[in-house]
């Protein structure tokens, strides 16, 4: 299956080209990577133009609009099978594609969800405020969904591309976390959560 990873970015000039090699290295066979620029105020666009040979697009917002607008755009140009979000700030590994891509590709998934509070795989100690935020707010998505996700603000989201590009994301901001969430609920769809490292 081919993968489409959706690199939204704004403000990482420091990160990109290392997430890129990163994203490169990852052992998924076939995958295009495709950077949507929120319109960056530093170095981003300069250090995207050298990264031009090593990724299939990037497109250049002309005004920030905000992560759920660069997802929006970037979902608009993906054509592989399956789509995943990638952050830009390293805190997400590219070496675990597979493992989110896997419920898909045994036809059991329809959305993956990566969670970082499932199972033993290594992660950051993460702040307790920061914590208790994202425990209160997945559990308010869960309350309206009526699904049992452990992580609704994970980076991580693996959709099959019919999917993604037949929602309306209205949300341009952070507000399309739980957009999401609740439009993909609402759809009646296999939804898995797998767990995953955390830097």
């Amino acid at each position: 299956m081919k993968l489409s990873i959706v690199i939204p970015c704004y403000n990482e000039q420091h990160t990109i080209a290392s997430l890129v090699a990163a994203v490169n290295a990852a052992p998924y066979p076939d995958k295009e990577i495709i950077i949507v620029d929120d319109c960056s105020r530093d170095g981003t666009h300069a250090e995207l133009e050298k990264l031009k040979d090593q990724v299939s697009q990037i497109v250049y917002h002309k005004v920030n609009q905000g992560k759920g607008a660069a997802l929006r755009t970037g979902f608009q140009h993906a054509t592989g099978d399956v789509v995943i979000i990638q952050d830009a700030d390293l805190e997400y590994d590219p070496n675990e594609y597979a493992l989110l891509v896997e419920p898909i590709a045994q036809g059991k998934a329809d959305v993956v969800f990566g969670s970082r509070f499932l199972g033993g795989a290594p992660h950051r100690v993460l702040y307790f405020w920061h914590r208790v935020g994202n425990g209160v707010l997945t559990l308010l998505s869960n309350m309206f969904t009526n699904l049992n996700l452990t992580d609704m603000e994970t980076c991580y989201k693996v959709f099959k591309r019919e999917i993604i590009q037949a929602i309306p994301i209205e949300e341009n901001r952070f507000g399309f976390e739980p957009e999401i969430t609740a439009k993909l609920a609402r759809r009646n769809l296999h939804i898995f959560e797998v767990g995953i490292s955390y830097y």
